[in-house]
């Protein structure tokens, strides 16, 4: 059987790996074409593409050029809609692997909302793919189980592994007609958006837990991010520290030293505890090292 996998970004790539790594036979890969990155805008090609060449596969930025020679296409992460003839084009068609338990979070940010919304558990999906947004219909799931303190960077990394294994299991069962596809319920259908550089801007008028979420959520991109006297402060880790009754009660963005020698900021409901910050010009660093030469910083007010 000749195979087509199709995708761009990290996430792709450790897919990939993975059903390469369970003997899924490959023959073509399809990613977006070389971009420039950085501060120095070099031009680099996708981590697919690095992963591909890697391991000897041939190469391609157009489905077009090997759509009539596949038997199946296999989709992580590739960003774009197919017309239902070009679907209909490989004889068992396109598989595409979703990082949520559809239908819930269709859309680009599943994983980062399910923190958001602080979840107990998401999940992966394999989907027979139609012509609208992750709704074809669900050949396979697999649930794992949340922590409460995952960030993006490793949640991705495992959904990624265990999609890529679950994408190779299916890809076996599928091309021996041994699986079915199911409907999706679409009247239990939720969505996602793309996130936008705004979103990290913190409200401090918000509860602590719900920061704490969005740092979780945000990280790297677009990360959580404040502003002090017209320098952007962002927060790359952060807990939350509970508010006694004694107090303080101070105005939402004020800080304070909390436990550890750290900063606590005042939000709506308790504080967040800031762990590792940057700021603007600067490099990361540890709130309590951040502390040892700015002091001056207690007391002040944060938008």
């Amino acid at each position: 059987m000749k195979i087509t996998f199709a995708g761009s970004p990290k996430y792709a790539a450790i897919v990939l790996e993975e059903i390469l790594n369970e003997k899924i036979p490959v023959k073509w890969v399809v990613t977006n074409e070389d971009k420039p990155e950085g501060r120095g805008q070099k031009i680099k090609p996708t981590p697919v593409k690095k992963l591909a060449r890697k391991r000897g596969l041939e190469v391609c930025h157009r489905l077009e050029a090997v759509i009539k020679k596949t038997d199946l296409v296999l989709v992580a992460a590739y960003g774009r809609i197919f017309s239902e003839d070009i679907l209909e084009m490989p004889k068992y068609g396109f598989l595409n692997l979703h990082p949520s338990l559809l239908p819930k979070y269709r859309g680009p940010t599943p994983i980062q909302a399910a923190i958001l919304n602080n979840d107990k558990s998401t999940g992966v999906t394999v989907i027979r793919m139609n012509s609208e947004i992750d709704s074809g219909p669900i050949i396979s799931q697999k649930k794992i189980n949340l922590s409460g303190n995952e960030y993006y960077p490793d949640l991705e990394k495992k959904l990624a592994r265990e999609g890529g294994r679950l994408l190779a299991d299916t890809t076996k069962k599928w091309s021996a007609d041994q699986i079915e596809a199911e409907p999706q319920n679409d009247s239990e259908a939720t969505y996602t958006r793309l996130l936008k550089k705004e979103d990290g801007r913190i409200d401090w008028s918000n509860p602590a837990e719900k920061i704490e979420r969005e740092v979780r959520a945000y990280y790297p991109w677009p990360g959580c991010y404040t502003e002090l006297d017209d320098k952007i402060l962002k927060i790359h880790k952060a807990s939350v520290q509970k508010q006694t009754e004694a107090g303080p009660f101070g105005v939402p963005g004020k800080t304070y030293l909390g436990t550890n020698e750290k900063i606590a900021v005042q939000t709506g409901k308790d504080f967040l505890l800031i762990e590792e910050l940057q700021f603007e010009g600067g490099k990361k660093i540890s709130s309590a090292s951040f502390l040892q030469g700015n002091t001056d910083l207690i007391g002040e007010i944060l938008n």
